[in-house]
Parts: structure tokens; C-alpha cells; sequence
């Protein structure tokens, strides 16, 4: 490494990416708690059900290394799930050492009405993304950055997203109105 780049080269690109990256988050963290507020979730939550909704059931240990977060974040949040009636745990026949969590038929439905009601025009991401669209007829693909992911997460961090995106794209339930006073409802009162 010492041949291809110089150590200020990689504290230069260390920077710019820890500073990038930061704020990037920061807008995305922003706007996805103003999406989930009125279903009474919070990020952690959120991603689990999305991630346990893509691949129809997972493993704790699959939530945690696609959801990018400690196994004991992956457990304990699944777990106030669970007692949501959101989640439920079991355990399989060739495989008792994993605990598996699947979405509920209310897991689904409070995810899908999350899924209905994100607002594009509220996501400051999105539109400062929009811009680049008039530019090259189409929001950024991120091909570095995936590049970069793939490095050091691994080929099947991307190979779920993939799924993940490809069912997004397919998805119908998301043209399904729904009615988020309920959602209201249901989370002041449990």
C-alpha cells in the first residue's frame, strides 16, 4: 500500500470520507426518524422490520450484519418488537443454534403503511439528489460506493441489498392507501 498511496493521500481521503459520510448520514438520520415518527419507531426498528420483510424471515445474526449493527442491538430491538405483536422469534428444525425473527401479519401491515406514506418531497437527500437528475437524466448510482461496500462488507452485503432493491421495485404494496391515524392509535395505546 506504502507504493500506491502516500500516508497524506490516505489521511486526506480518510477525512473527506469520514467528513462526507457524516453529514450525509445526518441528513438521512434526520429524515428517516421525520418518516417513522408518527408509527411510533425509531430507526433500529424500522430497519429490522424492512430487513426481516425482504428476506421473509432472518436470522439475528443476518439483521445484524445487513442491518450494520451489534448482534445485541439486532436482538434487543427485535425483541420490543416482538412485544408489539410486530415480530415474532422462533427457532429451526436443521438449524436450533440461530434464532430466526419473521414478521407479523401486523409487522407487514405497519410496514407497508410506512412504506405508503414516505413523502419524496420531504426527504432532503432526495432532493438534493434531484438536481444531478437534470444533469444525467437519473438520480446517482453510487457505482464507487458500492464498490467501496462491497470491499469491506462483502459480496453478500450486496447481494442483499440487490433483493432488498428488487423487491422495492416489484413492490405493490406500497400504491396501497392507508390510514396512519391508526397506526396513531394503536402505539398510544399499547
Amino acid at each position: 500500500m506504502k507504493d500506491k498511496v502516500s500516508k497524506q493521500e490516505a489521511i486526506f481521503y480518510s477525512h473527506k470520507m469520514a467528513q462526507l459520510s457524516k453529514a450525509l448520514w445526518k441528513a438521512i438520520e434526520k429524515d428517516w426518524q421525520e418518516w417513522i415518527k408518527p408509527f411510533q419507531l425509531n430507526i433500529n426498528e424500522h430497519h429490522i422490520l424492512w430487513i426481516a420483510y425482504h428476506l421473509k424471515g432472518a436470522s439475528v445474526s443476518e439483521i445484524s450484519k445487513f442491518g450494520v449493527m451489534h448482534v445485541s442491538t439486532a436482538f434487543n430491538f427485535s425483541k420490543k418488537l416482538e412485544e408489539r405483536g410486530l415480530l415474532q422469534f422462533s427457532k429451526r428444525e436443521n438449524d436450533k443454534r440461530n434464532t430466526y425473527v419473521e414478521l407479523t401479519n401486523e409487522g407487514v401491515e405497519l410496514l407497508e403503511a410506512t412504506l405508503h406514506e414516505y413523502e419524496p418531497e420531504e426527504s432532503s437527500v432526495l432532493q438534493g439528489a434531484l438536481p444531478m437528475t437534470e444533469m444525467y437524466g437519473k438520480l446517482p448510482e453510487f457505482l464507487d460506493l458500492s464498490a467501496l461496500i462491497k470491499e469491506i462488507y462483502g459480496d453478500e452485503y450486496i447481494e442483499i441489498l440487490e433483493r432488498s432493491l428488487n423487491n422495492i421495485e416489484n413492490e405493490n404494496a406500497i400504491q396501497q392507501p392507508t390510514d396512519i391515524e391508526t397506526y396513531k392509535k394503536q402505539s398510544k395505546s399499547s
